[in-house]
């Protein structure tokens, strides 16, 4: 049963070593990505799963442990999804973003979890696979990351749209209401061309189950790749075979 889930931004910029100079411009944003976490912490859940966007050689299922780097931003510095082995497959930046938001806020409460998945994707497609990661443990958090659009302005990653805004304002209303109508109201193929990249996202928190999501988002463009501490829940911030299957369902 889904108990907790918190919606955040996974602009690699949230890692003050990615921001640079720019890292104060994002402090409001990064504490309330802290205080969010705690709120899965102290919901005491046996399971937390990680999902975020994925290009195709991220999506799937990645079990604890996977290892995620920023050092396609230029910086030399790697995160690892709760603790355990390394994986085979490294982390993508949303779920690389994840785990240094439960590296920072000390996350011990449960097992963890990430899920890659595609943009886009259909919603009933959204709904049944959360509905399946849902019912994978008595007790189950969802940390969902994902961005808005990347066209707002003349110089993001999208060049500008004009209709980027009101996308943007009907995706924050959504999640920050919890109305789960609106949410799978959100165009899909629009989301795609705006390069929304959290739509399928926010789509597996679209459940049977009535819960006030924790969402802290806005829209943040991530930085051009490169080519060559709050405490948890007691410190603030099992899976079953079906969560497996719906794990490995999803890409």
């Amino acid at each position: 049963m889904l108990v907790a889930a918190a919606v955040c931004p996974c602009p690699p910029l949230l890692v003050p070593e990615v921001a640079g100079g720019a890292a104060p411009e994002m402090d409001a944003a990064r504490a309330a990505c802290y205080d969010a976490v705690g709120v899965l912490a102290a919901a005491r859940p046996d399971q937390l799963y990680v999902i975020g966007p994925a290009e195709q050689p991220g999506r799937g299922p990645h079990p604890q442990g996977a290892r995620g780097s920023f050092a396609g931003f230029g910086v030399p510095l790697e995160v690892s999804l709760g603790k355990g082995e390394p994986a085979k497959r490294e982390l993508p930046p949303s779920l690389t973003v994840g785990a240094w938001l439960l590296e920072r806020t000390d996350w011990t409460g449960c097992p963890v979890e990430g899920l890659g998945i595609g943009e886009p994707l259909a919603r009933s497609r959204c709904v049944e696979t959360g509905r399946e990661l849902a019912a994978a443990a008595d007790r189950v958090a969802l940390l969902v990351m994902g961005d808005g659009s990347n066209c707002r302005t003349l110089k993001a990653p999208g060049y500008f749209d004009d209709r980027a805004a009101a996308f943007d304002a009907q995706a924050a209303r959504a999640l920050g209401t919890a109305d789960t109508t609106a949410l799978l109201s959100l165009d899909e193929e629009l989301a795609y061309e705006l390069k929304a990249a959290g739509r399928s996202s926010w789509g597996r928190t679209v459940l049977r189950h009535a819960y006030a999501p924790a969402v802290v988002w806005k829209p943040a463009p991530a930085p051009p790749r490169k080519d060559a501490q709050r405490p948890c829940a007691g410190r603030r911030d099992r899976r079953s075979p079906r969560g497996r299957t719906a794990a490995r369902e999803a890409a």
